[in-house]
């Protein structure tokens, strides 16, 4: 673990295009050293490109960045033509420094304990001192960060944001996914209008509820009933009629007159 205020351990070694680096040489400077798994990962890659973002507000701090892992030269190469890196990489290949800064050890990935390369950050002040050091980083945002501890570190004065002052009753922007507040004005409208129509409705009978209106009833036409296809029915038979009782009348006698002829 590197104590603040401690000599930081010295170092040579080469970057990507093979020039040596060393400690001694950058006394008078401030040197930001980060120390990464792997070239052209996604978290390693989001840390150089925010670092090389970031090199023109470092050089106005007179400070250097080196990224350091133990990938050759040929890697660092590929590395930072792909994503037009600015930093200068630097191999670590038997890991000697790694572990001289706590960069070389044991950690969880995956829920599992391996060993590896840790990722962390020191900076060194013009003196070759520890001034801050990270043992443990998230790459996104870390560069940002460092920016400004270094500029902490050197007594530079930080601008905070000025708030904007709003005038009274003068329109507020609206922010994204910010909803707008009623103003007091709205809100003791509202408060008095609730308040009258409490008042104006306290004592009346609650109104009756009205019926429901009639539904018309729709005369449905009666239709002819259906001839039934059973047997007909047989009618009892008639009885004859009875006989008079009365004797039949005796034909009337013929004219005598018709005899004698």
């Amino acid at each position: 673990m590197l104590s603040i205020g401690s000599p930081a351990p010295s170092f040579s070694l080469p970057d990507q295009d093979g020039k040596p680096v060393t400690l001694s040489e950058l006394a008078g400077r401030w040197v930001v050293l980060y120390f990464y798994p792997r070239d052209d990962t996604p978290g390693c890659t989001i840390e150089a490109c925010e670092f090389t973002n970031a090199l023109p507000n470092f050089s106005k701090m007179n400070a250097e960045v080196f990224g350091c892992s133990a990938d050759g030269a040929s890697a660092h190469l590929k590395f930072i033509a792909k994503h037009e890196l600015g930093i200068r990489l630097l191999t670590d290949a038997d890991k000697r420094v790694m572990n001289a800064y706590g960069a070389f050890g044991k950690k969880v990935m995956y829920g599992k304990e391996v060993e590896g390369v840790i990722r962390s950050t020191v900076i060194i002040d013009p003196h070759g001192k520890v001034a801050h050091h990270w043992p443990k980083v998230s790459a996104a945002g870390h560069a940002a960060e460092v920016g400004h501890k270094l500029a902490e570190l050197r007594g530079d004065v930080i601008p905070t944001p000025t708030p904007v002052p709003v005038l009274q009753g003068a329109p507020i922007a609206k922010q994204p996914g910010m909803k707008p507040k009623a103003s007091k004005t709205a809100k003791t409208a509202k408060t008095t209008k609730t308040a009258k129509t409490a008042k104006a409705t306290k004592g009346k009978k609650p109104a009756r509820a009205t019926k429901p209106a009639k539904v018309a009833k729709v005369a449905i036409a009666k239709q002819p009933a259906k001839k039934s296809k059973s047997a007909p029915v047989k009618q009892p038979a008639k009885k004859p009629a009875k006989a008079s009782k009365k004797p039949a009348k005796k034909p009337a006698p013929v004219a005598r007159k018709q005899a004698r002829r």
